[in-house]
């Protein structure tokens, strides 16, 4: 009889432990997230009208670049030097677009790609 009742403390014991262990495991709380996958297809725009607008005093002086999408466009930026930085542009209507090129300066002898770069 001492042996069953030795059996059953420790049997009792390894309930308490298992039942306090899942109780901690129970009061885990993991927010809703998700994953995914998938692919779109990423097409290019077609830029046409393209014009460059000279400074008045100094000719050699770039001062913008203005053009037309084909397709609407959230974020225009230009580049005219393939080492130089890319300027900012600005939508003036629909698919239009102008980019002031004065900061840094953009001349028409250092002038040697037109790069656009747009995103919708």
């Amino acid at each position: 009889m001492f042996r069953s009742s030795k059996l059953f403390v420790v049997v009792l014991v390894v309930l308490v432990f298992a039942t306090a262990a899942f109780a901690f495991a129970a009061t885990n709380t993991v927010p809703n997230t998700y994953a995914g996958e998938g692919a779109s297809v990423t097409s290019g725009y077609t830029v046409s009208a393209v014009v460059y607008a000279l400074n008045g005093t100094t000719a050699s002086n770039i001062d913008s670049v203005a053009f037309t999408l084909n397709a609407p466009a959230a974020t225009v930026k230009v580049r005219l030097v393939t080492t130089g930085s890319y300027y900012n542009c600005t939508n003036t209507s629909g698919n239009n677009w102008s980019c002031a090129t004065t900061a840094p300066q953009a001349t028409v002898a250092a002038a040697d790609e037109l790069r656009i770069i747009a995103t919708n």
